[in-house]
C-alpha cells in the first residue's frame, strides 16, 4: 500500500492542474487548495488512480464511489497527464482475442442488439440533447472552417461541406444512414433540392424528423423511416449516400455486410460520404485502454467499436466502392465536443431536473455524471490523436471507361477537389 501512495503522490505531483484528493480513511493527499477534488469512498478506485486507469476511475465516478469537485477541462487535463501509456497504442491483441472479440461482435450486433443499443443511447431525452447541442440538433463533428465560428455556424457548414462533397443536384434520390434528427436530411433538400429519404432506428428522432417535415411542408420529397439499414429496400437505387456518425455503430464483424449494402443502394456512378470516428491506433482491436474503452461502451455507446482508417478503406475496397477523397477532421471534433461539454456545464441544474423526471433519481445522476465525463473526455481523446473522424468520399464505379469527367473516371466525382470549396452561389448558378 505503501508503494501504491508513493505511486499516486508522484502522478499528483506531475498534474499540469493542483488535485486534491482524499482517500477511504481520511488521508489527504496533493494540494490541498486545489480547485480539483476527488473524494474517494472505494479503495479499488484508488488503485485505478495510481495505476493511470482513467476509464475506471470515471466509472467510479459515476456509480458515486468518488465524489468530484471541479471543472471538466480540469480532470481532463490531470487525466492526461496520470496516463501510463499511450490508450490507443497498448499492447497487440492476442490471436485468441481477436476470434473472441469478433464472436463478441457478431452476437451484440444483431438487428434486435443494434435496435437495443441505439436507443439506450439516443433516445435517453431530447430534451437533455436539446441543451447543448445546436439548434438543429447536429450531433456529429462540427467544421470550423472559419475563425470565430459559433457551434451553430459550424455545424451548417459541416452540412454544406458534406452536400458539396456529394455534388448534389435537385432531383437527385439522396439517402441518410443514420440521419439522427435530420440536420443533414433537412440541409439537403432545403438548400439542394434533391429528394430525402433518411433511417434510423431512434424513435425518438423518428417522430422528431417526422414532425419537422411535416411543419415544412416537405412531405413528398422527404421522408423518415424508422428501420435497419439491413432492410431497407428501394425500387431503384439512391445517387448519392451520406452515413454520418453511423459506422462507429456497425460492429466490426457487420463491416463487410455494411459497405456491400450500400454498395447495393448506390447507382453505378453515384457517390458515398461516410463520414465517423476511427481509431487512433492501428492495432487496438479492443478498444481504447486505460479503461476509456471499457467506460465507453457501459455507459453511453454499447455495441459500439472503431477501426483504423486503412481498415475501412479495405472494407470499402471489398465491396467494389473507391475511395476518392478521405479528409480527417479530428481537431474539429475535439473543438465541437469542448462546444458540448461547455455548454452542458453551464445548464447541469436544468440537465440534472430532466434526466431525474425521465429517469428517476440515481439513474439521472449517474447518467448527467457519466454524459460530463463523456463529452470531455472524447474531447481529450480527439486532442491526443487517440481518436479521430474522417470522411471518406467514394464512389461505385460504371466500368465505362469513357464516363466521368476524365476518362477513366467512372462516377460523378470529378477527381478534382475545386468543386469542394468554390463560392456556393457560384456552384448553384453552374447546376441550375
Amino acid at each position: 500500500m505503501k508503494h501504491l501512495l508513493n505511486s499516486l503522490e508522484s502522478s499528483l505531483a506531475q498534474s499540469p492542474v493542483g488535485i486534491a484528493v482524499e482517500l477511504p480513511g481520511g488521508l489527504r493527499l496533493g494540494n490541498a487548495n486545489a480547485d480539483l477534488r476527488l473524494r474517494f469512498r472505494d479503495r479499488m478506485a484508488v488503485v485505478a488512480l495510481a495505476m493511470g486507469e482513467i476509464g475506471n476511475v470515471g466509472a467510479a465516478i459515476v456509480e458515486g464511489r468518488v465524489a468530484l469537485e471541479g471543472s471538466m477541462r480540469q480532470l481532463m487535463a490531470a487525466a492526461a497527464a496520470m496516463l501510463r501509456s499511450d490508450p490507443a497504442r497498448d499492447e497487440q491483441v492476442a490471436w485468441w482475442r481477436r476470434v473472441l472479440l469478433r464472436a463478441r461482435s457478431m452476437a451484440a450486433h444483431t438487428r434486435a442488439r443494434d435496435a437495443q443499443h441505439i436507443q439506450y443511447h439516443y433516445d435517453l431525452s431530447d430534451d437533455f440533447y436539446a441543451l447543448w447541442l445546436d439548434p438543429r440538433r447536429v450531433y456529429s463533428c462540427a467544421y470550423f472552417r472559419a475563425d470565430g465560428m459559433t457551434l451553430a455556424q459550424a455545424q451548417e457548414a459541416k452540412l454544406d461541406h458534406i452536400c458539396r462533397k456529394l455534388m448534389l443536384r435537385p432531383g437527385e434520390r439522396f439517402l441518410d444512414i443514420g440521419a439522427g434528427w435530420g440536420g443533414l436530411l433537412l440541409w439537403a433538400a432545403e438548400h439542394y433540392g434533391v429528394d430525402a429519404t433518411g433511417i434510423t432506428l431512434s424513435r425518438n428522432q423518428h417522430a422528431h424528423v417526422q414532425r419537422l417535415i411535416e411543419e415544412r411542408g416537405l412531405q413528398g420529397r422527404v421522408r423518415m423511416q424508422l428501420l435497419d439499414y439491413r432492410v431497407l429496400q428501394v425500387p431503384e437505387p439512391f445517387d448519392k449516400i451520406a452515413s454520418v456518425g453511423m459506422f462507429e455503430h456497425v460492429g466490426h464483424a457487420q463491416m463487410g455486410h455494411y459497405f456491400a449494402t450500400v454498395h447495393r443502394l448506390l447507382r453505378p456512378g453515384g457517390l458515398l460520404m461516410n463520414h465517423g470516428i476511427t481509431a487512433g491506433g492501428l492495432d487496438n482491436a479492443a478498444g481504447l485502454g486505460a479503461g476509456m474503452g471499457d467506460f465507453i461502451e457501459r455507459y453511453i455507446f454499447p455495441g459500439g467499436e472503431l477501426m483504423h482508417v486503412s481498415r475501412a478503406l479495405q472494407e470499402m475496397a471489398r465491396a467494389g466502392l473507391e475511395m476518392v477523397d478521405t479528409e480527417n477532421l479530428r481537431p474539429h471534433y475535439a473543438r465541437t465536443l469542448w462546444a458540448w461539454s461547455d455548454r452542458l456545464e453551464t445548464r447541469l441544474d436544468e440537465a440534472r431536473r430532466i434526466l431525474v423526471d425521465q429517469h428517476g433519481q440515481e439513474q439521472g445522476e449517474k447518467a448527467l455524471r457519466a454524459y460530463r465525463l463523456y463529452l470531455a473526455g472524447c474531447a481529450l481523446a480527439f486532442e491526443h490523436g487517440w481518436v479521430a473522424l474522417h470522411q471518406v468520399l467514394a464512389a461505385r464505379p460504371t466500368g465505362e471507361v469513357a464516363a466521368g469527367a476524365l476518362a477513366g473516371a467512372q462516377s460523378d466525382y470529378p477527381f478534382n477537389r475545386a468543386y469542394m470549396y468554390e463560392d456556393r452561389a457560384a456552384a448553384h448558378a453552374a447546376a441550375s
